[in-house]
């Protein structure tokens, strides 16, 4: 037991070290080639942020696997070497909450804030516009953990005589469970009805923090998780299918390069427009529609011209250029189907185990258990490549509801072409939905992670907490995320395959 536990904590070292190159890796190949040398503390706050919300997904197997270190333990308390799973859950929680509140608020005021002006009068305002976030914040959650910080667990107040110890245990059977001859069943188990009471006690506050974290990461979760989970495979899928299907002539390259750049100068002069309106302080609600549209156009403009060198591939190994499109959309096909199949096993998974009570079957609880009997680790992967399925389904239904909705900004996720402000602005949606989706994954597979640190905070504590527990009673966010899964697949199946067009709908004031 002991060298397993060793072993446990080499492996989670290497792990976050390993995370940490991971985004690394990612944000030098994501980054916008006009942030290359510079916005340096705001690329320390997406590394960061990105490796909290790796590790944080990481945890919850390595917990599983904490678990399993002490399963030949009489309890959990007679097992010294194991990882102390509560305290590194709520550090982890606590630095989630900080970056998501504090720090890339912080760095998204800064880094967009006006050029003109000077490095400290950016910072002044940056620094003023998180303070007042952050106040706003203290008091809210100091006046909620006053008045309701508190947990109502509901328990059962069990009693029995006392009897002579027996001399014999001969006489003891499943139909005769008791000590007396003259009762079938021990004193405890007839208990009345009115034994169940309540038994409240405060909570502790980085708990409350966390939980409430995780209240508003849920709403996200259930929002963008429930409509990404559908868009996400479909959404691979459909590119292959408005894929190019030939290479075009050099005529008609030209013919669509003209159109783009006919498209790009209106693009340019409604931008210009738009930025005079700002400098002459005329941000109201049609300002910002235009702007949404402005941004969704180019967008729009940016995917058409890739579809165009797509289409016609230059240079000397244009014929290799096109056998890789052609191959990427292969993949992207192959993506597609495997993602539909975890999209499917994720949502009856929901339906079978946690909507029906009592549940039908432990569905992937199983499937988990049985692939750890064929190796002991193998059963903990797919538990984190499930979850981690979960946040990149929120980041695609993000992506799907900022193009259909004015109040929800733009910030895609692109291959050398991705800005630093929308870099922050999915690294805190990620670190915001990390917590709900280990709430979420906890809740879901609670048959395979059973007993383990995070299940004592997200189950007994979240679950009981005095003003929220009702949320998770009734299963809102689960129908919720339901609910909006079907509704996006049956909107992909009736307009999902068509292609995005150019609306060029400017209202532009005079």
């Amino acid at each position: 037991m002991g060298d397993f536990n060793v072993a446990l904590v080499i492996v989670a070292a290497v792990v976050s070290v390993v995370v940490l190159l991971v985004s690394f890796y990612l944000l030098i190949n994501y980054q916008h080639p006009d942030d290359a040398n510079q916005a340096y503390f705001p690329k320390l706050v997406v590394v960061l942020g990105l490796s909290v919300a790796a590790i944080s997904i990481l945890m919850l197997p390595a917990d599983v696997a904490n678990r399993q270190a002490c399963r030949h333990a009489i309890y959990n308390g007679a097992c010294n070497l194991t990882l102390p799973m509560k305290t590194l859950w709520l550090i982890v929680y606590i630095v989630d909450a900080i970056l998501v509140f504090l720090v890339i608020p912080f760095a998204m005021f800064y880094y967009e804030g006006d050029q003109d002006k000077t490095v400290g009068q950016r910072l002044k305002s940056a620094l003023i516009w998180v303070f007042c976030s952050a106040l706003v914040c203290a008091l809210c959650l100091g006046i909620l953990y006053t008045l309701i910080g508190k947990v109502d667990f509901t328990v059962r107040h069990l009693s029995s005589s006392v009897q002579t110890f027996p001399t014999s245990w001969n006489g003891f059977s499943n139909s005769q469970p008791c000590i007396s001859p003259l009762t079938k069943q021990c004193d405890a188990y007839l208990a009345p009805a009115s034994s169940q009471t309540t038994w409240t006690m405060r909570t502790s506050f980085p708990e409350y923090v966390v939980a409430l974290a995780t209240i508003v990461g849920s709403v996200l979760f259930t929002i963008f998780g429930g409509v990404g989970i559908a868009c996400l495979p479909l959404g691979l899928i459909s590119s292959f299918v408005r894929r190019p299907k030939a290479v075009i002539t050099r005529s008609q390259y030209i013919k669509e390069a003209t159109e783009l750049g006919k498209k790009a100068r209106e693009l340019k002069k409604a931008a210009e427009a738009l930025h005079q309106e700002e400098r002459n302080g005329k941000k109201d609600r049609k300002w910002r529609k235009n702007v949404k549209s402005v941004e969704k156009e180019l967008l729009l403009l940016e995917d058409d011209m890739q579809a165009l060198e797509e289409m016609y591939p230059q240079g000397e190994q244009a014929e290799a250029t096109w056998a890789i499109t052609v191959l990427s959309y292969l993949g992207k096909l192959i993506l597609g189907v495997v993602g539909l199949i975890i999209s499917i096993a994720w949502v009856a998974h929901i339906v079978i185990y946690l909507l029906i009570d009592p549940p039908l079957s432990p569905f992937l609880n199983e499937v988990f258990i049985k692939l750890d009997s064929i190796w002991g680790l193998l059963g903990t992967a797919a538990f984190a490549f499930f979850c981690f399925y979960l946040l990149v389904a929120v980041i695609a239904g993000e992506m799907m509801l900022g193009l259909k909705l004015v109040f929800i900004t733009i910030h895609p996720m692109k291959w050398g072409a991705t800005l630093m402000n929308s870099f922050l602005f999915n690294v805190g949606l990620i670190l915001l939905c990390s917590i709900s989706v280990i709430q979420f994954c906890s809740t879901a597979f609670g048959y395979y992670a059973q007993a383990t640190a995070a299940q004592e905070i997200f189950g007994h504590t979240l679950e009981s907490l005095r003003g929220i527990k009702y949320l998770y009673k009734y299963n809102v966010f689960q129908y919720g995320f339901v609910a909006l899964a079907i509704i996006t697949l049956f909107y992909y199946s009736c307009f999902g395959w068509r292609k995005k067009r150019h609306t060029g709908r400017f209202q532009l004031s005079s």
